[in-house]
């Protein structure tokens, strides 16, 4: 089949879902376009051919938080040129692709063209769970108006997709039909590593400058591998009990592997890949985030780490590693297979878009 494949670029985590999908469709023979916003693009260039970039909406962050001004203002500005390349882009591929399904990752052009065209439209995202399922109101607390707000956004953005196939590590009530959900879809490199237990713990935090925390770090009896505090360094700086690394994709999953806790944000492609792994995960969400604030208060929710507001207080770090053998306990009960039911029910819904039974 010909499959157009939209991925937002707001953030790495749809990229590096998405790439797991594209290559079993590839491997599967099918002919794939692909779409894409933002930094994903120079991401998933390197695996495909066939990687067309697209406006998308992105926010802007600083300071652990979303910068709602900035991040209109700046779609606005962008938004202006960007439209037209996108418009051009869709006449390119009516012309010369003609697909046969629409698959989107939380990207809303591809969404559009195959409701313009009445092809079948797969959902595959986690934004999803926010609006299609029931969510307890232990974990919405203090934050209604967030969640009301990013439920809504949510609702407006893909809506009356064929099937949703919502990939998530913890599982409240599907309230609506045609939803599906899965396990986290896990990059080849997090399904090769080789947990063990080692005696640091990994921190990933991408907020330069954050002093209180790491004078907070020095005072613990814990060795702390950094990544991400000190953008700039080309090699490992070594400072009593922290080791502040630059980034390297497989050094990173090996303390990853080998840590005995993370202290990384509300993200969930790596919360996913912790909880897969074993690892007690302490995490911070960015603040007017709902998304990060729910995969948080999940992750504390199902035991499996702990979340925070915020690192300035030392004594939250000191609070995490007294809770790690429980949060180990509780983890090593959760399992999955790989990525394998996800992608066998893509192929089902395939199929069934090919009999025209969708």
């Amino acid at each position: 089949m010909k499959i157009l494949y939209g991925v937002v670029g707001e953030g790495m985590g749809h990229a590096m879902r998405s790439r797991v999908t594209l290559e079993h469709l590839v491997s599967q023979g099918h002919q794939v376009e692909i779409m894409v916003s933002g930094r994903a693009k120079d991401f998933l260039a390197k695996h495909f051919e066939g990687v067309n970039q697209i406006h998308g909406l992105h926010m802007i962050y600083e300071e652990n938080r979303v910068r709602l001004g900035k991040t209109l203002w700046s779609n606005v500005l962008t938004g202006a040129t960007g439209l037209p390349e996108n418009i051009a882009a869709y006449f390119d591929l009516l012309k010369d692709f003609r697909p046969d399904a629409v698959i989107s990752d939380f990207e809303s052009w591809t969404y559009l063209y195959a409701k313009t065209h009445r092809l079948p439209l797969l959902s595959i995202d986690n934004m999803q769970i926010i609006n299609r399922c029931t969510l307890p109101e232990s974990v919405i607390a203090g934050h209604k108006t967030e969640f009301q707000l990013t439920k809504a956004f949510i609702k407006s953005k893909l809506p009356f997709c064929d099937e949703y196939f919502i990939t998530t590590f913890f599982k409240p009530p599907i309230r609506k039909e045609k939803t599906h959900l899965f396990p986290p879809i896990l990059r080849p490199e997090i399904l090769a590593a080789k947990p063990s237990e080692g005696d640091h713990v990994l921190v990933y935090q991408t907020a330069e400058g954050n002093e209180s925390f790491v004078e907070g770090l020095r005072k613990l009896d814990t060795e702390f591998r950094i990544y991400g505090i000190r953008r700039s360094i080309k090699e490992e700086q070594i400072e009593g009990n922290l080791r502040f690394r630059p980034f390297a994709e497989q050094g990173f999953i090996d303390d990853l592997a080998s840590a005995k806790a993370v202290i990384a944000g509300g993200g969930f492609t790596l919360m996913g890949e912790a909880v897969y792994l074993h690892k007690p995960m302490l995490a911070v969400p960015l603040h007017r985030q709902f998304e990060q604030v729910l995969n948080a208060r999940y992750l504390e929710h199902e035991g499996f780490g702990m979340a925070t507001e915020t690192l300035d207080d030392p004594r939250v770090v000191t609070e995490f590693l007294s809770r790690v053998p429980a949060c180990k306990a509780k983890l090593a009960s959760y399992s999955q297979d790989g990525n394998k039911l996800i992608l066998a029910a893509v192929d089902g819904f395939l199929d069934r878009a090919q009999a025209g039974l969708v």
